[in-house]
């Protein structure tokens, strides 16, 4: 009844359309260079580290500057980000897939004073607010998912972690020395709503105990069959336990061989919690990519089983991260990508030179069907 109360035409579902129905149509938003010239560009280049300028048939040219931003931003934070984009771009701005922020304009004339206001604005502790950079062979902002603020089963924080790794990447965010593009994604649990299965370099929390049980409460708090539906392996069975008290009550049973530590029952029953400040940690997985470019994509494999959580700098991972960043740096080929370069000299040399400890926990043992049978790039197999 909405959409016919709205007045809503499924003949003509962009008439009178309101926000109340759906998004606006994105093409409202374009800047005026951008909706005159869609589909007739002709080449982009990076001028510079965090600069692009797109050239149209028309002649007609679009440029773009680049900042860092943050998966998580305050209202202010957005606030200020409106006021530049009113102050240099008309109004128009876009965020990236990996959190970046783009603010675009129409003449060469308007690229310096809208990198000087950015690199001008500063927080407090005198960090940048805007650092321009992530364009090309550079690594770039981040993506990652909820952590510990947001999210009821991570095995590690999510802001807190990413920005340490930033921290001392940064460099390589704002210049372009890497041999190929170098993304770097963060998932707080194995549940993965993060690119960690697809990243050269990825961040996994990881829980290594099954969740605890209150019995006392669980009856009380949870639909028993919910739990154990949830759960992918079937680790999960109902179950009579008998209180201190002598009092019988009906709970679960958990067969810890099968839980492989997803949450899935804690997300059902709040009387299974998973979070353990011992079995937390992080797990590290490289050489994973989703691109199609001179090879086919690849998948991230792990390469150090698990590192504690130490916040808030979590130094152990930062220094892995650091050191595999810089040995690609120095030794990988021109365009070829973390994956491409472990494969080229062997993992084994891999885990030597980056000064990686290997044990048979690491050993990629999955096969299955598809592995071998469906198609799984667009490059043409004979």
């Amino acid at each position: 009844m909405a959409f016919v109360s709205s007045g809503y035409d499924p003949n003509e579902p962009m008439k009178d359309r309101i926000s109340d129905i759906g998004p606006r149509k994105y093409d409202e938003f374009y800047p005026p260079v951008i909706a005159k010239n869609k589909g007739k560009w002709l080449y982009h280049e990076i001028l510079e580290p965090g600069v692009l300028v797109h050239v149209a048939e028309s002649g007609d040219e679009v440029y773009t500057v680049r900042v860092g931003g943050a998966r998580l931003m305050s209202v202010s934070m957005v606030e200020e980000i409106c006021q530049i984009a009113d102050k240099h771009c008309d109004g128009h701005v876009r965020w990236t897939t990996r959190n970046n922020i783009e603010f675009m304009v129409d003449s060469k004339d308007k690229v310096e004073p809208l990198k000087q206001d950015l690199s001008s604005r500063k927080f407090d502790g005198g960090s940048f607010k805007f650092p321009i950079g992530g364009t090309g062979n550079s690594i770039t902002n981040i993506v990652h998912t909820q952590g510990w603020l947001h999210c009821h089963t991570p095995a590690t924080d999510a802001s807190g972690p990413v920005k340490a790794t930033m921290d001392v990447l940064f460099d390589d965010f704002q210049t372009m020395r890497m041999p190929a593009k170098l993304r770097v994604s963060l998932a707080c649990c194995l549940n993965m709503c993060g690119a960690v299965h697809c990243s050269d370099i990825a961040i996994l929390g990881y829980h290594r105990k099954p969740p605890m049980i209150d019995h006392e409460y669980l009856d009380k708090m949870c639909e028993i069959p919910l739990a154990i539906a949830a759960c992918p392996t079937a680790a999960i069975k109902p179950a009579k336990h008998e209180l201190p008290s002598g009092e019988k009550v009906n709970t679960v049973a958990i067969k810890n061989s099968r839980c492989m530590f997803c949450g899935n029952c804690y997300t059902m029953c709040p009387s299974l919690p998973l979070a353990d400040d011992v079995g937390d940690g992080i797990v590290i997985m490289a050489g994973g990519k989703v691109s199609n470019r001179i090879t086919a994509p690849k998948f991230s494999k792990v390469v150090v089983a698990f590192l504690p959580n130490n916040a808030p700098r979590w130094p152990e991972t930062t220094e892995v991260i650091k050191k595999m960043v810089e040995t690609y740096a120095k030794n990988a080929r021109k365009y070829e990508r973390l994956g491409e370069w472990a494969e080229r000299i062997g993992w084994e040399r891999f885990f030597d030179v980056c000064e990686l400890e290997f044990t048979h926990h690491l050993i990629d043992d999955f096969r299955d069907p598809a592995y071998y049978t469906w198609r799984q790039t667009t490059q043409f197999k004979f």
